[in-house]
């Protein structure tokens, strides 16, 4: 079974401008004896009036798909079935915006997600954020998918493009005892660019505390700790973005 602490912050560029914030996540368990975790964290557009709403309506959306596939088939989503859930978001997203007399690009959000029990892993992603594993045969820390920018900098894919989403599935069968998922507000804490991997030593020592917590499930105690530490002045002089991390490891 899995164990796991999350929090999501407000940036400072947000505060400074009095806006919400506007990443959102999900972590659940599922399946039988709660062996499968389903991690989901969206990063809503700074440039859409809505991002928010689209980032915590695609939270809510594939995680509530995912959860519902795994109780009843005990078993991980394919490829198809996560573009499946991708574009029923993106209706559902149309339809709100309809509603609002919006576009959809009003509500663009990216998508990171994973789900997994272990000994199996799927990630889906669009845009940028990042999933990092660790993996239970050598504890090395491998980063399963990579933050994608636009043609542009500083620009990045989202669920709500037209033409339709850039999603990337990736599918691994090597077994995990840890992982970390996270939106771009994270990356330059905890990714090195230039060799194009994890940077070990911050995903050992967050991950450890987890590790160690008696509690199987949400750790509502170290979530707490976590979001201080997201908020700190050490976190908020490297980045203005709002800030949303998830950290689980195997019972």
């Amino acid at each position: 079974m899995w164990k796991w602490a999350a929090a999501s912050r407000r940036g400072t560029s947000h505060e400074k401008l009095n806006t919400k914030k506007q990443d959102a996540f999900r972590c659940v368990s599922a399946g039988v004896d709660r062996r499968y975790l389903v991690a989901l964290a969206c990063d809503g557009a700074g440039s859409a009036s809505h991002g928010g709403v689209g980032a915590m309506l695609t939270c809510r959306t594939i995680s509530q798909s995912a959860k519902s596939l795994i109780d009843g088939q005990q078993r991980l989503p394919t490829a198809e079935e996560i573009q499946e859930w991708v574009d029923a978001t993106r209706d559902q997203i149309a339809a709100v915006a309809e509603r609002a007399q919006l576009s959809s690009r009003d509500f663009a959000t990216t998508l990171v997600g994973l789900v997994s029990d272990g000994s199996l892993t799927v990630s889906f992603h669009i845009g940028d954020g990042a999933v990092v594993v660790r993996s239970a045969e050598d504890g090395s820390w491998q980063a399963q998918s990579w933050p994608q920018h636009g043609e542009y900098a500083s620009t990045t894919y989202f669920v709500t493009d037209d033409g339709g989403a850039q999603l990337r599935v990736l599918q691994c069968g090597d077994p995990i005892d840890r992982f970390a998922l996270f939106t771009d507000g994270i990356e330059r804490l905890a990714l090195n660019f230039a060799a194009i991997e994890p940077h070990t030593p911050f995903f050992a020592s967050m991950t450890e505390p987890v590790v160690k917590g008696e509690q199987v499930g949400f750790n509502v105690a170290l979530s707490r700790q976590l979001a201080a530490y997201l908020s700190s002045d050490s976190i908020n002089e490297r980045t203005d973005d709002d800030k949303t991390l998830i950290l689980a490891a195997l019972q």
